[in-house]
């Protein structure tokens, strides 16, 4: 009687575990897909020990579309005064970038209850070399070192080529009796679809 009520209960153990992954099976098959929105992942193979990702905002990542980009310096991304800024644009980046078309300014940040705007506008020099491979911004000030965001704001039409692009930041400070020598920020990564 005994092993009677021990295969009995093997049989039942046996046609629960097989009914529920038949059901498991059944309910994946008919589970709609998962899509992500590609704002939300960034794809970085093997990074350098040295990279940093900095935010950035876009108003449009479709290609051939008017877009306004907004490459955030947040203040715990500056060690120091910057009294130089150069941003390296990669050489595939095929986009007309004009300096009347780039300026810097003070911004706040948007995020769920605030869209993202200039607070005050940051007089600078602004120049593109002849490439649009390098973007060479001087401030009539100093970028101070403190805890508000300044932005680089670029009005363009996005390239044809879709993709990600690496827009490095270099900043170049002057402590008295030092040569100037320009450090790396980090990496704007920008998609274009």
């Amino acid at each position: 009687m005994f092993k009677k009520q021990k295969l009995s209960t093997i049989k039942k153990v046996f046609f629960i575990g097989f009914s529920a992954f038949l059901i498991g099976i059944g309910a994946s098959s008919l589970a709609p897909k998962s899509s992500a929105s590609p704002g939300f992942f960034e794809i970085q193979w093997d990074p350098e020990p040295g990279y940093r990702r900095l935010k950035y905002y876009q108003t449009s990542s479709d290609s051939l579309d008017r877009a306004t980009y907004y490459f955030f310096l947040r203040g715990k991304e500056r060690k120091e005064n910057i009294i130089k800024l150069t941003i390296k644009v990669p050489d595939y980046f095929e986009a007309k970038i004009k300096p009347e078309r780039l300026s810097l300014c003070k911004v706040r940040v948007g995020g769920y209850s605030g869209r993202t705007s200039c607070l005050e506008n940051f007089p600078s020099v602004i120049e593109v070399n002849d490439k649009q491979t390098t973007i060479e911004i001087f401030p009539k000030r100093p970028i101070p070192l403190n805890k508000d965001s300044y932005a680089v704001v670029m009005k363009i039409f996005n390239p044809r080529k879709k993709g990600m692009f690496q827009f490095q930041a270099l900043a170049q400070s002057q402590q008295p009796g030092e040569i100037p020598i320009s450090t790396y920020l980090g990496t704007w990564n920008i998609s274009v679809q």
